[in-house]
């Protein structure tokens, strides 16, 4: 081998494309595609991704540097997951080396080796099955709850099942190993320890439609009610793929999700089914990934970077909640974990499914063009019925807390009736404002252009965008007046008047704040489920997906901000949420309802959301989005620029705007530079340039030829900035 062959590779940093070195000193073979190498950049050594190689040198032969160490034998990334990487490096417009090293684990993107310890197993023993778990929950909560989460998995958990648990609970293991609680296991292919149900003749028929595409490509989109039964949808497909012999991934928005989807998969699948995501250790994550890279996981479950793990037999990629913003990462590598699902399974030639009692107006435009097949379940599964909803006209009326009388009322009717209740406040603190009586000032974040939000419990004010927080005024910052008000809303005041006004029902509030410890959110819905919370209260939080299956009542205290927000996304977001809070009630035999408060109840959109449901919403938002030239019916990216001087980002994106429109004809429009909607966050001012066009083609061919010019740019020193490829947040 001559030192004409040189290997490109693909290093973290913010450049365009790879870079060429020379292969390792005295090394016969050049490294395998996939695989890493650690090379040196600059004066560091970095680890890279060697992405193929070739005999001509891209720059002069003295200035080509060796690689220094070849990390890997075989490939760590599979040649599908590397056309993978490379293909939303040029779709998100991204440099691949930080696509491609995003797509490791933190321990191997330092460079570690790529072995995983033997995983963790527990399981009860037959003196653990034996416990009083009410005896022990007063004296050791967190053995408890380490009890009650194996109980749940008689063939027994991987330690990451457990990660979500409140506190010390490894300190907690420990102590039941040595009361002879539970054991450590090896772990085994599962066997179902629950019968299926018997699918409804919807369920069936989509079960039968997915099963029938496995072994090629085909992209499903499950549309059903909530409490439609799409998980056991799921189970039959992830049955059917397992007896053949292949693997499965599922993705979820939210790490809460996580406990409640592997109980219902260990339960169901005969397999080994896996966990990923960033609760879990920075070790638990590469022994995850390494295990199911080595096919010893039959069903891996995991957030969006798990679409990041290579499955040598992938049969079946599942996305569950597609319409969720937390599928969208904003940022550093802005990707659509949906839409890269997507790729995927096209590229391995393996179905789809994207499931949703909401979907996007993104994958129901791709159904209705005959992309996406649509599969339907109109009615809830066994004897559930939908829930009667309700708008109440709350102008004029006096609010105690935010709730209006009548609601008041009819939760003390479901309280009798022995049900429970859920209100829904998407905001969190005491109140969102606090307000000088005498002069009108209102107490602002230095740092950004929002209000700061008092947390009665801290006694603190906090800003929600940026973090900044400090003691509450005792006086006002302009006159000096003491007669300093709390104006508005939050869950936590909500929680104070509920408390007073129903003091004989348990009263959890679930938000952001009420949930930062680990563990947290998963006590506060098992004590629902065990009818010690009679009353819950939270924000959007609630709404993702919970099986709570208690609610009778469903109250929304505040949806009228969706209705005028400044997004154009913002009404599609607001029904997805509605209805989605709204499904969590009524989802067994008892009969359920939903109150929804405004003071716009002749608004046409919630009219129509509320007479003919989400998918006649979302049809009609599709037609209103033709008529105004949005997505999905064009194509959008956003040029973000922010800087500690509030001239320096508008003049940056200035210069990007002379430079795009020289390069560009009449099939891209660039609308801007103008202010973000919040100007200021964190002390730094923001502003951003739109590129819309009616056809992805030209715009990307206009980002191929801006994006790589934008550093030379004036101002471009001055300023950080971003490229965002059909960003679902405008903010």
């Amino acid at each position: 081998m001559t030192d004409a062959l040189v290997i490109h590779v693909a290093v973290p940093a913010p450049m365009d494309g790879t870079l060429d070195y020379l292969p390792p000193a005295g090394s016969a073979e050049p490294p395998a595609v996939g695989s890493r190498v650690r090379v040196p950049f600059g004066r560091r050594r970095v680890v890279g991704i060697v992405t193929g190689s070739g005999e001509r040198p891209r720059v002069s032969g003295h200035r080509l540097r060796r690689i220094q160490e070849v990390l890997d034998t075989d490939p760590l990334l599979p040649a599908e997951l590397l056309q993978l990487g490379l293909w939303a490096a040029d779709y998100y417009h991204h440099p691949p080396g930080e696509v491609l090293t995003g797509f490791l684990p933190v321990p191997l993107r330092q460079g570690q080796p790529a072995e995983r310890r033997p995983p963790e197993y527990w399981q009860l023993t037959e003196t653990g099955r034996g416990t009083n778990l009410e005896a022990l929950r007063r004296r050791a909560p967190r053995q408890a709850a380490v009890l009650e989460r194996l109980a749940e998995a008689p063939e027994g958990l991987p330690v990451a099942a457990l990660a979500d648990l409140e506190g010390d609970w490894r300190s907690a293991l420990r102590t039941l190993e040595q009361r002879d609680l539970l054991v450590r296991t090896t772990p085994r292919q599962s066997s179902a320890t629950i019968a299926p149900p018997a699918l409804n003749e919807a369920q069936q028929q989509a079960a039968e439609a997915i099963v029938e595409s496995l072994g090629g490509f085909r992209a499903h989109l499950l549309e059903g009610v909530t409490g439609s039964g799409k998980t056991e949808v799921y189970l039959a497909a992830v049955d059917a793929t397992l007896a053949r012999g292949e693997q499965v991934l599922v993705l979820v928005p939210e790490i809460g999700l996580t406990p409640q989807l592997i109980e219902r998969f260990n339960a169901r699948v005969p397999g080994r089914v896996a966990v990923l995501h960033s609760a879990l250790a920075d070790g638990e994550r590469r022994d995850a990934w390494l295990a199911a890279a080595a096919g010893d996981v039959d069903v891996l479950i995991g957030t969006r970077s798990a679409l990041f793990t290579p499955l040598p037999r992938p049969g079946l990629f599942i996305v569950d909640e597609e319409h969720d913003a937390s599928l969208k990462q904003q940022d550093g590598f802005r990707y659509n974990a949906r839409d890269l699902a997507a790729v995927r399974a096209r590229d391995v030639d393996r179905p789809l499914v994207l499931g949703s009692a909401t979907p996007s107006l993104e994958s129901l435009h791709n159904a209705e063009a005959g992309r996406y097949s649509l599969l339907d379940l109109p009615r809830r599964a066994g004897a559930a019925r939908p829930p009667r909803m309700e708008l109440l006209d709350i102008r004029g009326q006096p609010l105690d807390a935010g709730v209006a009388r009548p609601v008041q009322e009819r939760m003390q009717q479901h309280l009798d009736g022995h049900g429970q209740v859920l209100l829904f406040l998407n905001r969190r603190g005491f109140a969102p404002v606090l307000l000088c009586h005498d002069c009108g000032w209102i107490a602002g974040c230095p740092r950004c252009d929002a209000r700061l939000t008092w947390h009665q419990h801290a006694h603190r004010l906090r800003c929600h965008h940026c973090g900044y927080e400090r003691p509450v005024d005792r006086q006002c910052q302009e006159c000096g007046s003491t007669d300093l008000r709390d104006v508005g809303q939050g869950t936590e005041k909500l929680e104070h008047a509920l408390s007073a006004r129903f003091p004989d029902h348990g009263v959890v509030r679930v938000d952001r704040d009420s949930t930062r410890r680990k563990g947290a959110m998963s006590d506060m819905l098992e004590q629902a489920r065990r009818g010690e919370a009679r009353i819950l209260l939270g924000t959007q939080m609630l709404a993702k997906g919970h099986d709570l299956p208690d609610i009778s009542l469903v109250a929304i205290l505040d949806c009228d901000h969706g209705l005028f927000g400044s997004d154009f996304r913002a009404p599609e977001r607001m029904a997805q949420l509605i209805t989605q809070v709204a499904g969590r009630a009524g989802r067994r035999e008892r009969p359920g309802e939903v109150l929804i408060q405004t003071h716009h109840p002749e608004h046409p959109l919630l009219d129509t959301l509320l007479r003919e449901g989400y998918g006649r919403f979302a049809r009609t938002m599709l037609t209103e989005r033709r008529e105004a030239a949005l997505p999905p019916h064009t194509h959008m990216a956003l040029i973000r620029s922010e800087a500690v001087d509030a001239e320096a980002p508008k003049a940056f994106l200035e210069a990007v705007r002379e430079a795009g429109e020289a390069q560009c004809g009449d099939d891209v429009l660039l609308m801007g530079p103008v202010p973000a909607p919040m100007e200021r966050r964190a002390g730094r001012y923001r502003a951003q340039l739109l590129l819309q066009a009616a056809q992805r083609s030209p715009l990307h061919a206009l980002l191929r030829r801006l994006v790589p010019v934008l550093p030379d740019l004036p101002g471009a020193r001055r300023a950080r900035w971003s490229v965002d490829v059909d960003p679902q947040d405008m903010l």
